[in-house]
């Protein structure tokens, strides 16, 4: 341990011990879903692989972290794959994620700031559908976490604490573990699925990582993975699952922003 910023794939192996993930369900096993997603599409699952724009027997991870909800993660191509499926609701939103290349990771926040870029070279692609076509209803943005400060235990050896700052800024920090002492400010994304259930996905800059999980506050626990390089470098991939108990430290809130007072 130490304040040391370390790759994915050691972080990985620092998350594994007693690692409180959710178990594979095979409830979507044998199932073929029709999407509209940007036009139709097709999804296939079968036992731990899934089907999709003519990949076919990609290795996929399904869970669920509520009822009638579902998450369904792979790599093909060098690209994260997920969706999120409401069965309940027949409404799916897609998240397609890319690690930097060399020339993009070699250079500063600094140099990328400065010509109107994002920080992280990290990319994210976010799509919002339904599931047969059939709802004109989608998936979309929220500020329900905006505010809170949660802390994340996801094994006994690794706690963080996340603070949700604005829709697209929160900042983490190792509490526990093989990062303890590290915290940063990245770019995230929040997708409201069900009343208490948030998709939340951001993008690091320092280590290019990758980050997706569904917290359920009613459940008080997450569901997700992180997705990144085994190394520091771009030749390796690591795609694991991670899972946490949730808890609320406190909400913070701000009155409303008000103009310089008039003479």
């Amino acid at each position: 341990m130490g304040e040391a910023f370390i790759p994915v794939g050691a972080l990985g192996e620092g998350f594994a011990p007693e690692a409180d993930i959710l178990e594979p369900t095979e409830d979507l096993s044998g199932t073929r879903f029709a999407l509209d997603l940007d036009g139709p599409r097709s999804l296939e699952i079968g036992d731990g692989v899934a089907s999709w724009d003519g990949r076919t027997d990609v290795p996929v991870r399904v869970t669920s972290v509520r009822s009638g909800v579902y998450l369904v993660d792979g790599v093909v191509d060098e690209t994260s794959t997920t969706f999120v499926l409401d069965t309940d609701a027949g409404l799916v939103t897609l998240v397609e994620g890319e690690l930097p290349g060399p020339e993009v990771r070699a250079e500063s926040a600094y140099t990328r700031v400065q010509r109107g870029d994002d920080p992280t070279g990290v990319t994210a692609r976010i799509v919002h559908g339904a599931i047969g076509g059939s709802s004109a209803a989608r998936h979309a943005p929220t500020d329900a976490l905006v505010g809170l400060r949660n802390r994340y235990t996801y094994s006994p050896n690794e706690v963080y604490e996340h603070i949700y700052l604005t829709p697209d800024r929160y900042t983490w920090h190792c509490l526990q573990g093989v990062e303890q002492g590290l915290a940063d400010t990245d770019r995230c994304h929040h997708i409201g699925i069900r009343d208490g259930l948030t998709l939340f996905v951001w993008r690091e800059k320092i280590v290019p990582t990758l980050g997706l999980i569904l917290i359920d506050l009613d459940g008080m626990r997450t569901d997700g993975k992180l997705f990144g390089n085994d190394g520091f470098d771009t030749t390796s991939l690591v795609n694991f699952p991670v899972g946490a108990r949730a808890e609320i430290l406190n909400r913070t809130t701000h009155p409303a922003a008000s103009g310089p007072e008039q003479a």
